[in-house]
């Protein structure tokens, strides 16, 4: 072992000499590119050998009774997993990557590389109404992360490769290299500037070669543009970006709602229990729900809605029109309802592909209501542009959903369609929900990194570092002789703070305050502490945040604030020394 240590040592050193800093970030994106590409690959792969073995000919005949089984087997095999084998949370894959940047410096623990990689392709394979895409981003993210702290990278470029390796696992999920790069500036909030461009191109493009060679031409969206735009259907289209805005509100509120009631389920196996018994009687109910949902959009998208709903089990007539309207809006609403169940129930996956599923289904259901009242548009068109209004307003990433489905599909000639239902659509859900699925929680603990970079610096600095603990403390019974003797003479500050017996902070002693009389041993053994003991001009409390502790500072115009911690003194902080800090954390994000 320590032989390995000399030569990776020597490697270093010799990169640091013969390579420069920019070069050797290039050399880096392209492999964390192929590493991200190479984990996405991997789930895709087991998903399919899951799929596979469940739709293999002893069990097809069965398939449809067992709807209600697979899924909870797939729950049970991931709790034991989780349990027996990786023993810590996994969480979601963007929503954790967004805290470990934003709290953690970007550092994501090691575990995170392979626990979605067996955990995801399990729930999904077995029929949990989730995506990969989000496991897909943890696990590059994590790569990209173990990767910069291998090579001793500093903070701005460890965030540089994670954002690489979400380009690369999106690049490699959907062989969109242009959208992925869009999607990890418009997620995770990254520089758009040549500096970090070039390492982004770098990544999506050695993640989607990388599929290109194990999967050739194979997409997961195998549909090509036919029908054009046409101006006529501007005002449909407009319809279509309120009705996606509606969804997507819903789709938001009915997560929050779901989640929230699974929170008061205390013990995991409970939760177990009951959402593998809804989630199974959801998919026995309306099948096209199981796993991802990727045949239902392509069904759809080439005009064959008979196919998209071939497993339902019921007994209706498929030629008319209005029941098929009637089972696609069952899907678009229970979608939602099936993805955050599983979710809930200990399932692990992503609402990537979810989206795409339920605005797919809402976009053929507009098109088929539209022609029925006399309208003629294209259903593959609307089908289409559902899928980017859905993603627009769920995920909060409108030009991530213009340049995903224009991507995919060749759908350029439909850009104008694409930004207009992408921005109404956006605009409709963020009057009512501030923040994604993915932002949410971090938006509310005030962790969220975003484009506003003197925020971003506030939030990623941290209190404890700023605390100055030489600072003589005195107490209010204490004597002016005894003060001058046992704090102001060992003391090269103007402030004291005041406490009790039990550290419990009452105010503070300003040195000017004494000085008047600081000289006269007359009033040595007269005049006590408490005389001069005066309130502090505001206090900050432990558990505030930087931009709060700011925020005090500016109102009360003081130089030294004391900070209290369970009442209890703790230290101060100097307005200079916070300046000094957060001059240093700017320049480390910016440069």
């Amino acid at each position: 072992m320590p032989k390995k240590k000399s030569i990776f040592k020597k490697i270093l050193i010799w990169r640091y000499k013969n390579i420069s800093e920019r070069q050797f970030v290039y050399v880096l994106s392209v492999f964390v590119g192929f590493l991200a590409g190479i984990g996405t690959l991997i789930l895709k792969n087991l998903t399919s050998f899951f799929q596979n073995i469940l739709e293999g000919r002893f069990i097809k005949d069965i398939h449809h009774s067992l709807y209600f089984i697979f899924p909870i087997i797939g729950l049970v095999l991931v709790y034991y997993i989780k349990k027996r084998f990786i023993k810590k949370e996994i969480g979601h894959g963007i929503s954790t990557t967004l805290h470990a940047i934003s709290k953690r410096s970007g550092i994501i623990e090691k575990y995170k590389i392979y626990a979605s990689l067996i955990t995801a392709p399990i729930t999904v394979g077995f029929g949990g109404s989730v995506g990969l895409q989000g496991p897909a981003v943890s696990t590059g993210a994590a790569l990209g992360s173990t990767v910069s702290q291998l090579f001793h990278m500093n903070r701005k470029t460890r965030m540089l490769l994670i954002g690489c390796a979400t380009a690369g696992a999106m690049s490699s999920m959907f062989k969109a290299p242009v959208a992925a790069i869009i999607f990890a500036v418009e997620i995770f909030s990254l520089d758009l500037a040549f500096a970090s461009l070039v390492p982004l191109l770098l990544a999506s493009v050695s993640a989607v070669v990388t599929s290109y060679f194990f999967f050739e031409k194979d997409a997961l969206l195998g549909f090509e543009l036919i029908d054009t735009f046409e101006i006529k259907d501007v005002f449909y289209y407009v319809l279509l970006g309120i009705a996606t805005g509606i969804a997507s509100v819903y789709f938001s509120k009915i997560y929050f709602r779901i989640i929230n009631f699974f929170k008061r389920i205390k013990k995991p196996i409970h939760k177990l229990i009951f959402g593998g018994i809804a989630i199974g009687l959801m998919l026995y109910l309306i099948p096209p729900l199981y796993g991802e949902g990727y045949n239902l959009i392509n069904n759809l998208l080439e005009g064959n809605a008979l196919a998209a709903l071939e497993d339902i089990p019921y007994d209706v007539n498929f030629k008319n029109v209005w029941v098929v309207i009637g089972l696609l809006l069952l899907i678009t609403l229970f979608k939602a309802i099936a993805m955050t169940t599983t979710f809930a129930a200990g399932g692990v996956g992503g609402i990537f592909i979810p989206t795409l599923v339920m605005g797919s289904a809402l976009g053929n259901v507009c098109a088929k209501i539209i022609n029925q009242l006399g309208g003629n548009v294209s259903e593959s068109n609307f089908t289409l542009i559902g899928m980017t209004g859905l993603m627009a307003g769920v995920l909060h990433a409108p030009l991530t959903a213009i340049f995903l489905i224009a991507e995919i599909t060749g759908g350029y000639d439909l850009f104008v369609p694409l930004m207009l239902v992408a921005a109404i659509s956006f605009a409709v859900t963020k009057y009512f929900i501030s923040n994604s699925i993915y932002t949410v929680e971090l938006a509310e603990r005030g962790e969220l990194i975003t484009h506003n970079k003197d925020k971003n610096v506030l939030m990623m600095m941290k209190i404890n570092s700023l605390i100055e603990t030489n600072f003589k403390a005195v107490h209010s019974e204490m004597l002016l002789g005894e003060m001058l003797k046992k704090s102001v003479s060992n003391s090269n500050r103007n402030i004291f703070p005041v406490i009790n017996e039990e550290q419990q902070f009452l105010g503070i002693v300003l040195l000017d305050d004494i000085r008047p009389i600081m000289f006269d041993s007359e009033m040595y053994d007269k005049v006590t502490v408490e005389t001069f003991m005066r309130s502090a001009p505001a206090v900050i409390s432990y558990n505030d945040s930087v931009a709060e502790v700011m925020q005090k500072f500016k109102e009360s115009d003081a130089w030294n604030l004391p900070v209290i911690k369970n009442k209890k003194y703790v230290g101060f902080i100097s307005k200079s020394k916070l300046l000094s800090a957060y001059r240093n954390k700017l320049i480390e994000v910016t440069s």
